[in-house]
């Protein structure tokens, strides 16, 4: 597992310059840092996915810094960012598909 952390945090780290963004910024990232540490904690499959759920709700009240959301600006708070939501769904998903093996 160490092996998938290590590559986790690696591919984490590519999206951010990619992005120039980080976390707190309303964007993905706030959804793959929560991730990458439970991953590293050694959670379940269930608790990595319930973390990524909990994640993108934290980024309801916040305001988009980067990402197609940024151009709304003020208006992007009390809207969960995309994103985020579908990071969330993909995690869910892969961890569904673990569980069930």
């Amino acid at each position: 597992r160490g092996g998938l952390t290590a590559a986790f945090g690696r591919a984490i780290d590519a999206v951010a310059a990619r992005g120039k963004s980080q976390v707190g910024q309303k964007t993905m990232l706030d959804v793959l840092q929560p991730v990458y540490e439970a991953l590293a904690q050694g959670k379940t499959a269930g608790e990595i996915a319930d973390a990524a759920d909990k994640a993108a709700e934290a980024t309801v009240p916040m305001k988009a810094l980067r990402g197609r959301a940024s151009f709304l600006g003020e208006r992007s708070i009390g809207h969960m960012d995309a994103g985020a939501r579908s990071t969330a769904l993909l995690v869910r998903a892969v961890a569904e598909a673990i569980e069930g093996n």
